[in-house]
């Protein structure tokens, strides 16, 4: 083939840096393509490339014959032995096809099938390169926007940027340098799709590492991270070196390191918190930048939970607490999987929630890695002392079959009256210090045997001052003193 066609084709590998073997590939379907178009058949079609001119030569291959049967494979005595002098009857003769042999059309269809491949080739290398690189941060340009979506050069190719993965804040110019996070890649019949994102909360988790070498290494672990792209992130941080702090390392001195990340996606608020195993905690800090909250678990199977927001004259801490349109509790909702309600102290007065209940709520953590951590905490034992002394509890001695044995464990882990001790189930017994599987079977035995649970119509036994409720399940009487109910065993939150 022609020289210009050779050099077209040497500027096509320089350029778009494909492997040559894959151009001369497709240049090669491409014009045997031609052929077959031509002569019906690419049977015996060669094409062969000049490694040192670059020239693209095409041959039909022939068989010498006496006569002539078909023209296309066979070639005569007399024109073989002007190729090649020492030809003989039954060889076999390449004879070379010059570029005029063949006809607009059958040219044509050989460069569209030769682009078409081209395109193809192009579309894998890219790909290739690009799926590896998915979740991760890359830099191009802003080369032009477009119904609000952003197209942005990459090099060998673009991507792009739809609204839903851009922060509200931010405009770009033509021209303009960005980063961005790579979002996904996809392949179709109109090519790779690469589609980038800064408004991702993986966006910002990247930008974590580049700017924290303590979270790129994992001594700092990022354990969760929510977004509303252009207003505010929440990112709960954590390490196992006690003697590493996951805020502060974060923050770095002066905070510098927060602000580069603040800087780079345009002044968006950022809540830095620790994250804990205990899930009153975690919540608590997952309100941030609200204090001294106070967090009952309403419902450990349906994920909900209560947030006490302390009065304040001026009604600041309780609307820091919702956030503006609700951002600030939906956030926090969202990194702690749990659904919570924020309440008013104020709003609590006129609901049936004492404050036994929501020190109760102490007892029902449970680690992600172990049974419960916990069963009594030093804020019960006090209510239970002050119950006791105030005569608003039974004390344990009450119970006849109790020896003092019993009476000093079960003190000794923090419960100090019948009503308390009612509350507590099997796992609750054993999770406390000195308690075996027979002890904690003889504590169930004798209450069973000592303690009499309202049954329909008995409601008149009721202590006087004590509200009885119904169980929504199975309906039995209980108390709001019951962290179970005593027929079914469901959670009772009041």
């Amino acid at each position: 083939m022609g020289s210009n066609f050779a050099e077209a084709v040497r500027q096509l590998i320089h350029e778009k840096g494909i492997p040559s073997e894959l151009v001369y590939g497709a240049v090669e379907k491409g014009l045997t393509a031609a052929y077959k178009r031509k002569y019906q058949t690419d049977e015996n079609v060669v094409v062969r490339f000049d490694d040192e001119t670059g020239e693209i030569l095409m041959f039909a291959r022939k068989e010498i014959v006496e006569e002539i049967d078909n023209p296309v494979f066979d070639i005569d005595l007399e024109a073989a032995r002007a190729l090649e002098p020492e030809a003989d009857i039954g060889d076999e003769i390449l004879v070379s096809l010059p570029v005029d042999e063949f006809s607009r059309i059958a040219a044509q269809s050989a460069r569209q099938i030769i682009s078409q491949e081209l395109r193809r080739i192009e579309r894998n290398i890219i790909y290739n390169e690009f799926i590896h690189r998915k979740g991760e941060i890359i830099s191009g340009y802003v080369q032009r926007e477009k119904n609000g979506m952003y197209f942005i050069n990459l090099g060998k190719t673009e991507g792009i940027m739809p609204r839903s993965h851009q922060s509200p804040r931010e405009k770009f110019q033509i021209g303009e340098r960005i980063k961005a996070y790579l979002y996904s890649v996809e392949e179709d019949d109109r090519g790779t799709k690469i589609v980038l994102s800064r408004g991702c909360p993986e966006f910002v988790r990247h930008l974590f590492e580049v700017e924290v070498p303590e979270v790129y290494d994992n001594i700092v672990q990022i354990k969760g991270i929510e977004r509303e792209a252009g207003y505010r992130t929440k990112v709960a941080v954590y390490s196992a070196d006690a003697a590493v702090d996951p805020i502060g390392t974060c923050v770095g001195l002066k905070g510098v390191r927060i602000q580069t990340i603040i800087r780079e996606i345009n002044g968006e608020k950022i809540d830095i918190l620790k994250y804990s195993h205990d899930i009153r905690e975690f919540i608590r800090n997952a309100m941030s930048p609200v204090k001294d909250l106070r967090v009952l678990l309403t419902s450990e199977a349906r994920k909900e939970a209560m947030v006490i927001v302390p009065d304040r004259e001026d009604d600041t801490q309780y609307s820091l607490a919702i956030g503006k349109n609700g951002l600030n509790v939906k956030l926090a909702s969202k990194l702690t999987g749990w659904n919570i309600d924020v309440r008013k102290e104020s709003e609590m007065a006129g609901i049936e929630v004492v404050e036994e209940s929501i020190q109760r709520a102490h007892s029902l953590f449970r680690n992600e890695d172990e049974e419960l951590e916990e069963v009594a905490y030093q804020d019960e034992q006090d209510w239970d002392d002050e119950a006791v002394e105030e005569g608003e509890g039974t004390p344990l001695d009450e119970i006849e079959d109790f020896d003092n044995d019993i009476i000093g464990t079960l003190e000794q882990n923090g419960v100090r009256t019948v009503e308390r001790l009612v509350e507590l189930g099997r796992e609750d017994l054993l999770a406390m210090e000195g308690v075996d599987e027979a002890l904690a079977d003889t504590i169930l035995r004798i209450m069973q045997e000592s303690v009499t649970y309202l049954d329909d119509g008995e409601e008149e036994d009721v202590a006087e001052g004590d509200v009885v409720y119904e169980c929504t399940h199975c309906g039995h009487k209980v108390t709001s003193g019951m962290k179970n109910c005593p027929s079914c065993g469901s959670v009772l939150a009041f």
